[in-house]
């Protein structure tokens, strides 16, 4: 038997990770044309991987995940108060939901 066959599949959070892993989701005018295609922004945690992301939408959402796509997004310079600035970077995770499968944004989490 080879070593992948014995590894379990998907990865278990614990809750608290769960609402840890996803920070909010992304509403912008793209954000909102990918939600027609059943796919949907969040901002999550730098820190975060696509199984953890996937495991999180998946508990939160109680919808089926078919991939996880993250890009970093680099933070901008900014000036402040006359200085020179630095926004953090963050990440984003676009989630494209299975067939028939949706989010709505617009209502809180239970």
């Amino acid at each position: 038997m080879s070593e992948t066959a014995t590894k379990p599949r998907g990865v278990q959070l614990s809750a608290e990770r769960v609402y840890q892993v996803i920070l909010s989701p992304v509403v912008t005018e793209k954000a909102t044309r990918l939600n027609e295609a059943s796919q949907v922004t969040f901002k999550v945690t730098t820190d975060a991987t696509k199984p953890e992301i996937k495991a999180a939408v998946e508990k939160l959402f109680n919808v089926k995940v078919e991939a996880v796509n993250t890009l970093v997004m680099k933070g901008k310079t900014k000036r402040f108060r006359g200085r020179p600035g630095q926004r953090s970077d963050w990440k984003k995770a676009v989630v494209t939901l299975q067939a028939g499968q949706t989010i709505d944004l617009t209502t809180g989490l239970a």
